[in-house]
């Protein structure tokens, strides 16, 4: 008979393997389609994005290409459901990562603080005429290529930009490389950056070109202020109800006066206007085709909605009408018939399987020699609670740990300095108070709450020297997370040592108790079993990007590949997370063991207040069309992807534990893999610079 961990292992194989053969299969549409990864060089540095070829397509037949991109933060795996979608009815697609973006690198230097005017400007741009050189790209007589340009976010934002940099080195070379755009998640607002809203309408000319804007995207498609109510005015954040199609800006987009009522999806005939050059006239004024859908969601929902697709390929369908070629034997699939969310799916229950074969891997490696040491001799319970008080004060503490990283989300990810400076007076107190009890009540935890609490303190009234953007922390959002986890942790072993200076130690309670004294022999079994996890488990992700070409991920929350290079970048970010994951376990175990439920205590400790602030934030804004805090449009953002991270932390905190009678192994692998998840995932200026 198989034991329990051989069994979890065969499962776990068996949920990895399937699921990505599963994912391969619908992402090459049924194998119709050939998926290779393509790196390119620039001007401005290299892009890299997967190649969608359908059979059939080449230089003997060339077909319209599409070139999709995602937004900050994200990667080309963003786009697989227009990418799979186009390629299945027989269009050519790139699904591209922007510079700095995935495994793309921008060349030049990048100063801190203009980090934004490199990535998004040129990486469209760049892609199209690359892909509308190659032989497979189908052109016209004139060598005007028949190629679309899509992306989401500030992808978006390179669309528009695209279109207006192919136009105008149109009049210089009489060639355009873009025949048709649309926008998915994006205005003008960055664009502007670029040309005047007026220019880029006057840039489409006679293209098709398309904007999808959610009504509830969290920033962008907001009236003007001119057009805005008293009411409306008074909101602070851009978090709210949206109706682009209303305002004076999508009216302009679709040719419309202010009196005019304007329907979404729907085609309309559009004077383009003028091109001007340094205010003089450079083209005349053609007529092109515009289009905005406006679908009921939120800005990260466009890139996994069956809606979306359906508007994406609606919109390709009407723009390459008459041009496609005679062998795209699909071109007419209705828009209604979709497969990659069976793609996503797929590659949730890969995901499961990976998260799942780390228990069998770390039982294998508890049994061999010296690693063995990581288990360390079976340690008392905390004492429990023995009268009603007690433990209603006890759940009162669980229940207050679950809330507070929620409650102070906001204040920790963008270093409010009300807040910080509130928080910076109750650390100081709470150092006073630990004084206090070292003193008068001879309590050596006293000591150590002070301490803490004045490191905390420090972290408050210094927020901004604390991970700033730089040259070495060059991650924008990760400096975010990591500031918000390490200020968390601290919070949750100050309530810790407290709690056990003034109630546990009285109770019999030793800080053996806790998981923390270990010898350094254990110690270190424990972190090379982390690193050896690692490894092994990071080992098969490349194997399945090998042999599938997928690797784990649903929406936001993804486990991919990464470049030797992030490796440096992951060890600079290690002891921040280290700091919350160890103190984390801490106080997971500290809180449930002997509770019925624990595992669920545990979850709801790391998420609770997490996932209460996201239905708030998002329940009031459907019900209201205001968010709870309308300013905070990247950060719920961000929530999506890390509530499942520790949610899965959550869990390894406790089994690790239980396995080992420590905390040193599950601090260890929750810092090593949720780090790499982090860094992975997100932007990264690689030549960052002080300016």
């Amino acid at each position: 008979m198989m034991n329990r961990s051989k069994k979890v292992l065969v499962v776990a194989l068996v949920l990895i393997v399937l699921g990505s053969f599963c994912a391969s299969m619908f992402n090459t549409s049924m194998f119709q389609v050939k998926v290779k990864k393509i790196d390119f060089e620039t001007e401005h540095g290299t892009l890299s994005g997967l190649l969608y070829m359908p059979k059939g397509a080449g230089a003997d037949d060339p077909r319209p290409v599409i070139v999709t991109t995602h937004g900050y933060l994200n990667s080309k795996e963003m786009q697989d459901a227009p990418a799979i979608e186009m390629s299945r009815r027989g269009y050519i697609v790139l699904a591209l990562d922007m510079y700095d973006h995935g495994d793309s690198r921008w060349k030049g230097d990048i100063p801190v603080g203009s980090q934004f005017g490199t990535f998004w400007i040129y990486s469209q741009y760049d892609a199209a005429n690359y892909v509308a050189k190659q032989d497979y790209t189908k052109k016209d007589e004139k060598g005007n290529a028949y190629l679309a340009v899509s992306g989401h976010s500030m992808g978006g934002f390179s669309t528009l930009v695209a279109l207006y940099m192919d136009e105008m080195a149109s009049l210089q070379t009489g060639t355009r490389s873009i025949y048709a755009g649309i926008s998915v998640g994006a205005d003008y607002s960055y664009a502007s950056a670029v040309a005047s809203e007026t220019d880029y309408i006057a840039a489409f000319g006679n293209r098709t070109v398309g904007m999808i804007d959610g009504h509830y995207d969290e920033f962008f498609f907001n009236k003007s202020e001119e057009e805005k109510t008293a009411s409306e005015k008074k909101v602070t954040g851009t978090v709210t109800y949206k109706d682009f199609a209303a305002t004076a800006s999508g009216k302009q987009f679709l040719g419309l006066t202010s009196e005019d009522t304007a329907k979404s999806e729907q085609f309309y005939t559009v004077e383009s206007g003028e091109l001007l050059y340094e205010g003089n006239v450079v083209r005349e004024s053609p007529t092109g085709q515009h289009i905005i859908y406006t679908p009921n969601q939120t800005h990260p929902w466009n890139h996994f909605s069956k809606n979306t697709t359906a508007d994406l390929i609606d919109f390709y369908t009407t723009a390459f009408d008459g041009v496609t070629s005679v062998n795209q034997a699909n071109v007419t699939l209705n828009s209604e018939n979709q497969i990659w969310f069976l793609k996503e799916l797929s590659n949730l229950i890969a995901m499961i399987g990976f998260f799942l074969l780390l228990i069998p891997v770390v039982d294998m490696l508890l049994k061999a020699p010296f690693l063995k040491q990581a288990v360390t001799e079976e340690i008392p319970m905390l004492s429990p609670e023995k009268t009603n008080l007690q433990k209603i004060a006890s759940w009162v503490s669980i229940i207050a740990c679950m809330l507070y990283p929620g409650i102070l989300f906001a204040t920790l990810m963008d270093k409010e300095k009300t807040g910080l400076m509130v928080l910076a007076g109750i650390a100081v107190i709470a150092a006073v108070s630990g004084a206090i009890l070292a003193i008068i009540k001879k309590e050596k935890a006293g000591i150590l709450a002070a301490v803490i609490s004045l490191i905390a303190a420090s972290l408050f009234f210094f927020a901004d020297k604390i991970l700033p953007l730089s040259p070495f922390f060059n991650e924008p959002t990760t400096n975010q997370i990591a500031y918000w986890a390490i200020c968390n942790g601290l919070i949750a072993l100050i309530v810790t040592i407290f709690f056990y200076g003034i109630t546990k130690k009285k109770e019999g309670t030793t800080w053996s108790a806790y998981g923390v004294i270990g010898k350094g022999k254990s110690i270190l079994a424990s972190f090379c079993i982390a690193i050896l996890s690692m490894i092994i488990l990071y080992a098969v992700l490349f194997l399945i990007q090998a042999v599938f070409g997928t690797d784990f991920r649903f929406w936001t929350m993804a486990v991919r590949t990464f470049k030797p290079e992030f490796v440096v970048v992951w060890l600079r970010y290690l002891p921040f997370f280290f700091v919350y994951y160890f103190i984390n376990a801490i106080a997971i175990n500290a809180n449930t063991r002997g509770k019925r439920g624990g595992y669920a205590i545990a979850i709801g400790l790391n998420v609770g207040g997490l996932l209460l602030w996201l239905l708030c934030q998002y329940g009031m804004d459907f019900a209201t069309g205001t968010a709870m805090l309308p300013s905070q449009a990247l950060n719920g953002i961000l929530l999506i992807a890390t509530i499942p991270c520790l949610a899965i932390a959550a869990v390894y905190a406790k089994k690790l534990f239980e396995k080992t009678h420590n905390v040193w192994l599950a601090a260890f692998i929750n810092t090593m893999f949720f780090t790499m998840i982090t860094v992975a995932n997100t932007v990264m200026f690689w030549n960052m610079i002080n300016a």
